[in-house]
């Protein structure tokens, strides 16, 4: 059984011990040393990281109470470095470590609050590379939340003590605490007083006053209750450091105040809308002068254009059908890049002309017999001249 230094001083970040065994699996070195400091991965929360005698340790993990450090290195050398009995030294990544101490007991304090006011357990917890996640088994609105993380903040403010109990097993028998899960041996007891009593085997904070700040990022349904996600600490510093310079810097082009954001980008919008209302307006214009620029006398037109793409080329197509015409046939794009094409028809059946344009012109489409859509690649000129002879023979066809 390897001896856990996290345990007795969750503040501990170098440390010397003997190596125990050091074997290769799945491609890795695992070496198992006598003690560490090293909490591996469990309860949600991901391995430390940090090095052995200079040399880094990407993971950790627990089998039956033997903590295996697992070596990035993969050179055959480790195993002759790492012999049994040899004194090694631990330095774990402090940083890392005491963010996520942060993280985890910052869940512990907001865990308690939504179980003391709506009786909801914490049926999911994740501790990830960038935020927390808390899955709660009931409904919690924002405002509610928000009632929770300002009072997270003040056990945060009041630095208690995270207090650790090993009850015997009479003493945990009549003991009130949240995960009461089946835990083989000894079972491990985090205590924020007056805030929560929970079994938890990751280490955490000292006091609270650690954590610095409790952020409750973001609440969304999560089968049948809640998911909660929550930023403590270093994350939520660098969270709001984040926010504050994009802030400044809409502010900044908005010309307005950073409280005044909201209300700017507000009168944008409207703006915006308006402009785009205009804008359709004039097109429709356009559109309109445009089909009424073709001969009368046109039954095939094949237009190619730059000035109108998406639903404006069914539009001026429409437009153009008005007038009694065959077919239309309007193309956006260019010779280099492809175009994107709309072919209608009020007398024929379209499909089977666009089944042989796009094969003709390596192109993907089809639609209704009334009108197709797609793309193609090939010359201006090749597939206009294409387009007015093959529409041109199947309405002499039709008609005849």
């Amino acid at each position: 059984m390897t001896e856990k230094l996290f345990y007795s001083d969750s503040h501990l970040k170098e440390f010397t011990a003997e190596v125990v065994s050091c074997e290769k699996r799945d491609g890795h070195y695992e070496v198992e040393l006598d003690r560490t400091a090293f909490f591996p991965e469990g309860g949600g929360q991901y391995a430390d990281t940090g090095t052995l005698d200079e040399m880094q340790v990407c993971d950790v993990q627990e089998k039956d109470g033997r903590i295996f450090h697992i070596m990035e290195d993969k050179s055959e050398q480790i195993p002759e470095y790492f012999t049994v009995g040899r004194s090694v030294s631990g330095r774990i990544n402090w940083e890392e470590r005491f963010m996520k101490m942060q993280q985890h007991t910052g869940e512990h304090i907001v865990s308690g609050l939504v179980h003391a006011r709506f009786g909801y357990n914490n049926v999911g917890f994740h501790l990830g590379s960038e935020d927390c996640t808390m899955d709660f088994n009931g409904i919690i609105t924002k405002e509610e939340l928000q009632e929770i993380e300002r009072e997270a903040n003040r056990a945060v403010w009041k630095n208690l003590p995270a207090e650790v109990l090993y009850p015997t097993e009479e003493e945990l028998a009549s003991m009130e605490y949240r995960s009461k899960i089946e835990i083989e041996g000894q079972v491990r007891i985090v205590v924020i007083p007056g805030y929560d009593v929970c079994a938890c085997c990751a280490p955490h904070v000292k006091y609270t006053g650690e954590i610095g700040l409790i952020k409750l990022t973001g609440v969304q349904k999560y089968k049948g209750g809640v998911r909660v996600t929550m930023l403590c600490g270093v994350r939520a510093l660098l969270d709001y450091e984040a926010k504050q310079r994009e802030t400044q810097s809409v502010s900044a082009m908005l010309c307005a105040r950073e409280n005044e954001i909201a209300e700017a980008v507000e009168h944008l919008r409207q703006e915006c809308g308006e402009l785009k209302q205009e804008i359709s307006e004039k097109e429709k214009k356009l559109i309109q002068h445009r089909a009424d620029m073709i001969p009368a006398e046109e039954q095939v037109v094949c237009i190619f254009t730059d000035e109108f793409a998406g639903e404006s080329m069914r539009h001026l197509m429409n437009r153009v059908l008005e007038k009694d015409r065959v077919l239309c046939a309007v193309f956006s794009g260019g010779d280099r890049d492809g175009y994107r094409y709309v072919i209608g028809s009020r007398e024929m059946d379209v499909r089977s002309l666009a089944g042989e344009f796009n094969h003709a012109f390596d192109g993907r489409g089809g639609g209704r017999p009334e009108m197709v859509q797609g793309t193609v690649r090939g010359t201006e000129d090749e597939m206009r001249k294409w387009i007015l002879q093959k529409a041109g023979n199947n309405s002499h066809e039709s008609n005849s």
